[in-house]
């Protein structure tokens, strides 16, 4: 059973593990959802070892990650949501939600993202939020409309090779 910090009416956040291999391998290893974050539309093993260690890092350093995410009835790891450093000195985070597409069209991420923006300013302190996402993913497009994001410009993401629309969200 994993301790949750962060919890939503049907969600709980955790933090990446060192042995969270298999549970990064069966997010980050889905090609339906690293079509939308790599420029070959696949993370190789070596990848998701590196896209983990790189989440653990970043918790240390900043206290922040793209936390795991489970739904609270049944444990099952849905994904990940959470924040990433953007501007450090201005408080601005970057916001980031992947989940299995067996969970998408479920409000899932909805979810997860507005409980992660509640705990970016209420907890956090941030003065403003950023996020960006692959051009074809209308999905996530609309949940960060949904939320009340802001489209700002298009950004040069250099995973995908492509610019991505990006957005900012001040509370």
């Amino acid at each position: 059973m994993r301790n949750y910090f962060l919890k939503t009416e049907r969600l709980g956040f955790s933090h990446w593990q060192n042995q969270d291999t298999d549970l990064a391998g069966s997010l980050w290893g889905e090609p339906t959802v690293t079509k939308f974050i790599s420029a070959n539309g696949r993370f190789s093993k070596e990848q998701i070892k590196n896209r983990l260690i790189q989440e653990i890092t970043t918790d240390e350093q900043y206290r922040v990650q793209y936390w795991p995410v489970f739904e609270l009835h049944s444990g099952e790891h849905i994904g990940c949501c959470g924040l990433h450093p953007y501007d450090s000195e201005s408080k601005i985070y970057e916001i980031g939600y992947h989940l299995k597409s067996r969970y998408w069209g479920k409000g899932y991420a909805t979810e997860a993202a507005g409980a992660v923006i509640r705990y970016a300013f209420d907890t956090l302190e941030a003065d403003n939020l950023f996020a960006g996402h692959h051009p074809d993913n209308t999905a996530s497009r609309n949940v960060l409309q949904k939320l009340g994001f802001t489209y700002s410009h298009d950004v040069f993401y250099e995973p995908t090779g492509l610019n991505h629309p990006s957005y900012f969200y001040k509370s």
